[in-house]
């Protein structure tokens, strides 16, 4: 977005809620950003697991989700619940981009190798994943290029 929006926390599994983002200037409709909790990763129970695993149900069944970013640590392979969240996004076929965080981590080439192996066990086009580094920037024009390219049509649905 060019500025910050979300809240962060340094420990990884902290966000609970389904945090929603109003965001101007960028469709014609209003444009929504929902962030919801990282389903893998949030450090909770199995109960409140298994809740934001509905709210995902619930979030990926809008009319007018024009699609999803995806959110992938680059450096490791996907989890169980990855491939849980790969299966889901298929099935409603849901636009996904995947946005491999944490490339500053990596070398050059142990990010074009990651990326390229992700790329190929997630059989996902070209287009559809990226390397991005919060911390140093890398990738984040592309990823807001493609974002909009998600959101351009949405309300011809």
């Amino acid at each position: 977005m060019g500025r910050r929006i979300a809240k962060i926390s340094g420990t990884p599994g902290k966000t609970r809620a389904f945090n929603v983002f109003l965001i101007p200037g960028l469709a014609l409709a209003p444009l929504y950003f929902l962030d919801l909790p990282g389903y893998g990763y949030a450090r909770a129970g199995r109960a409140q697991r298994a809740s934001f695993r509905r709210l995902v149900h619930h979030a990926l069944r809008r009319d007018l989700l024009a699609g999803v970013v995806w959110l992938l640590d680059i450096r490791h392979p996907p989890s169980a619940d990855d491939w849980t969240m790969q299966d889901l996004l298929a099935e409603r076929e849901t636009r996904v981009l995947a946005a491999l965080t944490k490339g500053d981590k990596l070398t050059t080439a142990q990010r074009m190798e990651r990326g390229r192996d992700l790329r190929t066990v997630l059989d996902l086009p070209d287009d559809q994943i990226l390397v991005t580094s919060a911390k140093t920037g890398e990738g984040i024009p592309e990823l807001r290029e493609a974002i909009a390219g998600l959101i351009q049509n949405v309300g011809d649905r």
